[in-house]
């Protein structure tokens, strides 16, 4: 059955609630991430993970013109979470969207745990302490195709490219980790922060957002030498992932790759948004260390090591292969990862994504074997010629023997929101005609 059939009823959760808050020690007791390499630029700003509890101050403000968390330096952990959302009228959106908002600040600010009455379940989890740090959390929201479905009065509204994230020839999409209507990622320094924010939000909205799927994932934290080129992170795989990201401190690059603008012919509430595309993909890492060196380098089209193509020996991860002057990919195989992911062609460079990707570790299958894989996030105005396009490219390629697409989904992120009486999703929320409200309100 599709994940999406599922519609608890608002009246179901709130009748829970209240049995929940009827019987407080009972409440009380029971709340007991492959390298798509899809890009040519050279920055590495949100691939250089930092966690230090000496950091835990840093704050990364969740107000402005696009959602924190997209172009925002990576930190070294993190999380993505996708929901069920139970909201049958404007008015019901418009008070889960102002609810996300108040804990998003609350959350990304930090501050001290309000003390209650000890006889009623807390109102904090208690696993970060009295006080709650920043720790360069952001949360960042997006929502899915069924969010839009069986919904009048939101369905003319839906962002132009979101549908459910097709299966591709390797995918092997299990239903209970594929889609939602709606995701949160949460990212910051320390997981205990990442861990805190997404027990906040379960805790704190539990009559709109009903959890569907979660995937923790970190990566390892890069300390670049003073002088140095800088670093990618390494997957699961060995390889370095990120060593062509375009650049997120380009605001002009972003405007261009990432942000929603008037060229992508969208709703115009979108503006300012973006897309998200999230596979959680396992890697079968017994066979992969199984796998001669050399083979593992011709599949990448890199150098394991040091993360430079194999044009460029002696290189680095910076510098850009030159296929032209390989056109019978004597050094880079034309099936090479590098190769079908970014041909460096003036056609493909309409593909160009931003990736914001975490390794996984959940432990091991009924097999034997290990789960473990990478979380993939990225990030493009334009779904279909940004992660779509790049997918259909790298269908059939030798790096499938080794991976599997098992789980995620596709989600638009609304625009970002101002301080001052501001919320995320307003632009939406003001955008549903009068007409539909009325109607969806009497029905």
């Amino acid at each position: 059955m599709r994940d999406e059939t599922f519609r608890p009823s608002r009246r179901g959760l709130l009748a829970g609630a209240a049995a929940l808050a009827a019987t407080p020690v009972l409440a009380r007791a029971g709340r007991a991430g492959a390298d798509a390499d899809a890009s040519a630029g050279q920055s590495h700003v949100a691939d250089a993970p930092v966690a230090d509890r000496a950091h835990a101050t840093d704050m990364v403000s969740p107000f402005g013109a696009h959602q924190a968390g997209i172009t925002t330096p990576r930190p070294a952990n993190g999380a993505l979470a996708a929901f069920h959302v139970i909201a049958e009228t404007p008015a019901d959106l418009e008070r889960l969207f102002r609810r996300l908002t108040e804990r998003i600040v609350f959350l990304t600010h930090g501050g001290p745990v309000a003390e209650e009455d000890p006889k009623l379940p807390p109102p904090d989890s208690g696993i970060l302490g009295p006080e709650v740090p920043p720790d360069a959390l952001t949360i960042t929201v997006g929502l899915g195709a069924s969010l839009f479905e069986n919904r009048p009065w939101l369905a003319p509204l839906r962002p132009r490219a979101l549908s459910q994230m097709a299966r591709f020839p390797n995918d092997a999409l299990d239903a209970e980790i594929t889609h939602g209507d709606l995701s949160i990622q949460f990212c910051a320094h320390t997981q205990e922060t990442v861990v805190h924010a997404l027990r906040d939000v379960v805790k704190t909205i539990p009559d709109q957002l009903v959890l569907k799927w979660v995937q923790m994932g970190s990566v390892p934290v890069i300390v670049t030498p003073k002088g140095a080129p800088p670093e990618s992170a390494r997957n699961l795989l060995g390889f370095r992932d990120g060593s062509a990201n375009p650049d997120s401190a380009d605001q002009g690059l972003m405007e261009k790759v990432v942000w929603v603008g008037p060229a992508n012919d969208e709703p115009d509430w979108a503006a300012g948004g973006s897309y998200q595309a999230a596979r959680i993909i396992r890697n079968t890492v017994e066979r992969w260390d199984r796998t001669p060196l050399g083979e593992q380098e011709r599949i990448f089209g890199r150098t394991k090591m040091t993360g430079a193509p194999l044009d460029r020996p002696g290189g680095t991860e910076a510098m850009v292969p030159d296929f032209a002057a390989d056109p019978d990919g004597a050094l880079t195989a034309h099936d090479s990862h590098i190769r079908l992911a970014n041909p460096r062609t003036a056609e493909s460079q309409a593909n160009l994504i931003l990736r914001r990707p975490f390794n996984y570790v959940n432990g091991v299958l009924r097999n034997g074997q290990l789960d473990q894989g990478l979380l993939f996030i990225c990030w493009q105005a334009d779904l279909e010629k940004g992660f779509v396009a790049v997918q259909r490219r790298l269908d059939g390629e030798p790096l499938e023997e080794y991976i599997k697409p098992v789980g995620g989904g596709y989600f638009f992120a609304p625009p970002g929101f101002q301080d001052g009486g501001d919320y995320l999703g307003r632009p939406l929320i003001e955008a549903i005609s009068p007409a539909s409200q009325d109607s969806s309100q009497s029905g």
